[in-house]
């Protein structure tokens, strides 16, 4: 079942993106609407605006930009009414998908306490994957030690930003928890988090030296093998960079989470 509700959500991302493409769209689109007659087998154009004459003013072929501009526009418009109407019942249906789930959140929570829920919670299962233990990347001696607010070692400046904003949002993640890849071995993802929406594991990576042509390289070929094994930026993998004059930006974080965290 879970399989549908990722499908519903890929779809719910997958209209979202029409409807913005075709609404940017239509914000530079010219007034007025194309009609089109055929003339011995040519076919002609014309121009049609609120007030203008009936069948509106013919368009010279020598206008086709604003021939196809006007044509883009009609089928834009169509487009984002189907897409509405199909986000609209997609959201219903992902929404009403958790119905059973709301079952148990909605009775007493000493009348819970009496109940065992036919399917977990989402607290229950963020719960069992917070205990689950691991064994994280050791750290090289001699380097430096930084602390995050959760009290937890990370080994950047960067990291402990990104580890404070999870742990002042309350968004729990798991540090350099181990995930084999095939064909490389196992790796160590800065952070991995339990997706609400998906219920599985989603893979956060900061690359802070982009502008060092070694570090670099090695960055690209540590997404690669994410690719190889069905790990997609976008999808279930969030990358951030820096180089030196390009610093984490806060804001660019919160919008990663609020896209794929929450």
């Amino acid at each position: 079942m879970e399989i549908l509700k990722e499908l519903l959500l890929k779809e719910q991302e997958r209209l979202e993106q029409i409807l913005k493409k075709t609404k940017d769209r239509l914000a530079d689109a010219p007034q007025g609407t194309l009609r089109l007659s055929s003339c011995r087998e040519n076919v002609q154009y014309y121009h049609c605006t609120q007030g203008d004459r009936k069948n509106g003013t013919y368009i010279p072929k020598e206008q086709m930009d604003l021939i196809r501009r006007l044509a883009q526009k009609s089928y834009d418009e169509k487009i984002i009414r189907l897409a509405d109407k199909r986000l609209s019942r997609v959201r219903r249906l992902a929404k009403d998908y958790d119905e059973i789930a709301n079952v148990y959140q909605r009775e007493h929570v000493e009348r819970q306490k009496l109940i065992d829920p036919v399917e977990p919670t989402w607290e229950q299962q963020i719960e069992q994957w917070i205990a689950q233990k691991y064994q994280g990347k050791e750290f090289q001696e001699g380097t430096a030690v930084i602390l995050t607010q959760k009290g937890e070692r990370v080994r950047s400046k960067s990291e402990k930003i990104l580890a404070d904003y999870f742990y002042q949002n309350n968004i729990p993640y798991k540090y350099e928890m181990p995930l084999y890849l095939k064909g490389t071995g196992m790796v160590y993802p800065d952070f991995t988090f339990l997706s609400r929406r998906t219920r599985k594991e989603i893979y956060w990576e900061h690359d802070g030296r982009m502008d060092d042509p070694v570090y670099a390289r090695s960055a690209v070929r540590k997404i690669q093998a994410y690719e190889e094994n069905g790990i997609y930026p976008g999808e279930n993998l969030i990358l951030t960079f820096e180089t030196e004059k390009t610093i984490l930006d806060i804001r660019i974080v919160k919008g990663l989470v609020e896209r794929y965290l929450l």
